[in-house]
């Protein structure tokens, strides 16, 4: 099992920016404002031949009040789950009672830890680490996270703290079956490996607008309060990847920030949030779109399906808030969805209620069948033989007098799926036939939940431009006989 570092401290110290400097990314947002993280970031790193798992979290303030006790008690999560623990400082702040107050809290808890003297970058390293071994937690270690200077040799202190602790576990008599498996967040040895790469199996971006349930109907799935969900619209600020298995399945399940019509996004923050939302939709497999059943179907709804169909991504409608509502206003939503979601009638659509787990467990059997055809392998002889019916059920119209031939069909990619199609004059196909080509192969190829793009190219004229190549004396002939011809 490859050891889990987790990253705690005061807001704005500068754990985000050690998230992304330990795991060469930009997953974790970073501007100059504190209480930006909110939720436990995972990513993937490697010094040398150590590899490791670290968890970004949010700054702990000690007010534990609304969204900053969901924040604590991510960040208590965090801690309980990793094999050691970093407590980042700022050099230029100094110790203060917060500092001391994390770590009293972190020796109480046992875990292993290593303080960290974030911003020395201009400043006497030694002089203003000297403080910070008041906090009695070990070694201090001094670091530039903004410029990388001093990383490398954290994390390498960090290989030999780990070393030496699992070293003394089985004189200790701890039962370390448990730990391990504590330690993972739902992540097995396989899944854990292949995570060193590239997130594993099938990655689900939950997307929709502030406060439509995203959060909630994250934890729900996972079975797990492992990201922060609050009445308060915007409480999610990054995408948050969470693997996870479901029978014998892996997922990668991506928790995003609400996105809202761009006139209303003032803050800084908020527009590169909306980024990583997009990011998000682009990394991922297939989406679930959260519908808030109670606010209906928005404009801003239908514009964040369209950003998901022009990003080719298999889609899964969770239409959130069922519960409760009066059967009038049922019916009345079921048919406004009906009637405005008619350019995604090829996704399923649930009606969920996040809070209760009302059909959540319905979803991910979705987001199979959805992956399933968005990677549908399709061979040649099979799509120009549905090609060939298509035309035969319903032949290409007449232009300029002139028939429309399609010759044969093959895969041209997937994710979405691409369907190739050769013929002679297909720049004239009109849009009707164009999309009765469409409804015949998902129709027959069973495609649900997959936009499906078609392709047309049509050969070459080998007569086209033959009249400009006329030999010279073939040309000189051509206009005495066009001279002739005007004078008569």
């Amino acid at each position: 099992m490859i050891p889990v570092v987790a990253l705690v401290g005061r807001p704005n110290v500068g754990k985000s920016t050690l998230f992304n400097q330990l795991t060469r990314s930009r997953d974790a947002l970073v501007a100059d404002m504190p209480g930006l993280t909110r939720d436990r970031q995972y990513g993937i790193g490697r010094v040398g031949e150590f590899p490791y798992m670290v968890v970004d979290t949010g700054g702990l303030s000690g007010e534990e009040e609304g969204v900053d006790r969901a924040m604590a008690e991510q960040t208590r999560r965090a801690v309980a789950e990793a094999d050691h623990v970093l407590l980042l400082v700022d050099a230029r702040d100094g110790l203060t009672p917060q500092d001391e107050a994390i770590a009293e809290q972190l020796r109480a808890s046992g875990a292993q830890t290593r303080v960290v003297v974030n911003k020395t970058d201009g400043l006497d390293a030694d002089v203003v680490s000297a403080e910070f071994h008041a906090l009695a937690l070990g070694e201090v270690t001094p670091i530039a996270a903004a410029h990388g200077r001093g990383v490398r040799a954290l994390m390498q202190a960090v290989r030999d703290d780990v070393a030496r602790g699992r070293a003394r576990e089985p004189d200790a008599g701890d039962d370390a079956s448990g730990d391990e498996n504590a330690a993972s967040d739902g992540l097995d040895a396989a899944a854990q490996q292949a995570a060193l790469d590239d997130w594993p199996g099938i990655r689900v971006a939950v997307v929709g607008r502030p406060n439509a349930g995203k959060s909630t109907l994250v934890n729900r799935i996972l079975g797990d309060e492992r990201v922060v969900a609050t009445e308060v619209a915007g409480t999610t600020r990054d995408s948050i990847f969470v693997p996870f298995s479901r029978e014998d399945q892996d997922y990668t399940l991506i928790d995003t920030a609400g996105v809202r019509r761009r006139a209303r996004v003032h803050e800084t923050v908020e527009k590169f949030s909306v980024v990583k939302t997009l990011q998000a939709i682009e990394a991922a497999h297939v989406v679930i779109m959260v519908i808030d059943a109670r606010a209906g179907l928005s404009d801003q709804d239908a514009h964040l399906l369209g950003l998901v169909i022009d990003a080719g991504r298999a889609l899964v409608l969770a239409v959130n808030k069922w519960d409760g509502m009066d059967p009038d206003d049922r019916e009345w939503v079921r048919s406004e969805m009906e009637r405005r979601l008619g350019f995604v009638d090829y996704a399923r659509m649930r009606l969920i209620s996040a809070l209760h787990g009302t059909n959540v467990g319905h979803l991910l059997d979705d987001v199979r069948e959805a992956h399933a055809s968005a990677f549908v392998d399709i061979s040649t002889p099979e799509l120009t033989r549905l090609l060939e019916a298509a035309v035969a059920e319903h032949a290409p119209p007449l232009v300029s007098g002139r028939r429309i031939k399609l010759r044969y069909a093959h895969q041209g990619g997937q994710n979405p799926p691409v369907i190739v199609i050769h013929g002679n004059q297909t720049d004239r196909l009109p849009g009707a036939y164009k999309r009765y080509l469409e409804n015949f192969f998902r129709r027959q190829l069973k495609l649900v939940g997959t936009p499906l793009r078609l392709e047309f190219r049509s050969g070459k004229n080998p007569y086209a431009g033959r009249r400009n190549k006329l030999t010279p004396r073939q040309q000189q002939k051509r206009k005495r006989l066009m001279r002739h011809v005007r004078k008569r």
